[in-house]
């Protein structure tokens, strides 16, 4: 993994993140919205934008470069890869989070972040009245499944798994994250939950793509894969809490496990 710009030593306030592949047509302009923000003193809202290239074969890394980005080079493919090493990569206090798609108003990061401000440690933006065609049918309808089980399962209120998202490092480094594919949002918000953060829920503006291809909905393989990203995180993420719980099925399982495992050793010997 390589950056087209070195990183400065001293840390900054804002540090936006925003994961890309083969996002040529996009990424300018997010870039240079996300530059021009501008916070109530007059000077700049967001210092840095973090661009984590992640394998992309057009001109995403020089487009952004050239917009004013660092650019991280992830080759390893996968959404929360390449927000996880860009994360380390940046140097900001505060995180916010945009896809490179131009989907995002770049506007809208005041109200994420004025959220940080206020005292939330999370700040999610909800895409409530998406523009026609900023999300398929399949989107809506994962989308929703998937807020519909976090809120049976952990009570978490989830409304939308909007990447758009805002939070303090302090907060980012209590998560531990560890999904590296489309199960980041999801991880990031029940975890968030579970770790008793402050979280709250902002309407955005979500706009349909400023261009190129959606890497979801625009195939099946892109549907299925993230589909199958969400609900899989959602699923480990349960067993995972079933397996401390006493009692329960997936802890008698996991305790068999763990014997199997301390007894394999003498049973070799």
């Amino acid at each position: 993994m390589k950056t087209h710009a070195a990183r400065p030593a001293p840390p900054c306030r804002v540090s936006a993140i925003v994961p890309a592949r083969n996002e040529e047509a996009c990424i300018g302009a997010v870039v240079t919205g996300l530059l021009a923000c501008v916070a109530a003193d007059g000077g700049p809202l967001i210092d840095e934008v973090v661009v984590a290239d992640n394998g992309s074969t057009d001109a995403t890394a020089a487009v952004a470069l050239a917009a004013g980005a660092r650019v991280l080079t992830v080759p390893r493919p996968g959404y929360g890869e390449a927000c996880w090493h860009a994360v380390q990569a940046s140097r900001g206090e505060v995180l916010i989070f945009v896809d490179g798609d131009g989907a995002a108003d770049p506007a809208d990061a005041r109200w994420l972040l004025g959220a940080i401000d206020a005292g939330a440690e999370l700040a999610v933006g909800l895409r409530l009245t998406p523009d026609p065609g900023a999300l398929t049918a399949a989107q809506r309808w994962g989308n929703a499944l998937a807020c519909w089980l976090m809120r049976l399962i952990w009570q978490v209120p989830a409304a939308d798994l909007g990447p758009y998202r805002a939070l303090r490092r302090t907060a980012f480094d209590r998560l531990d994250m560890r999904d590296r594919a489309y199960g980041w949002t999801v991880e990031m918000q029940v975890r968030a939950h579970r770790l008793g953060l402050c979280t709250v829920q902002l309407p955005v503006a979500w706009r349909a793509r400023a261009g190129g291809v959606s890497k979801i909905s625009g195939s099946l393989r892109g549907v299925v894969g993230a589909g199958c990203g969400i609900l899989g995180m959602i699923g480990r993420l349960w067993l995972r809490e079933l397996a401390r719980r006493p009692g329960s099925l997936a802890h008698r399982l996991a305790l068999r496990l763990a014997q199997a495992r301390a007894l394999a050793p003498n049973a070799r010997r």
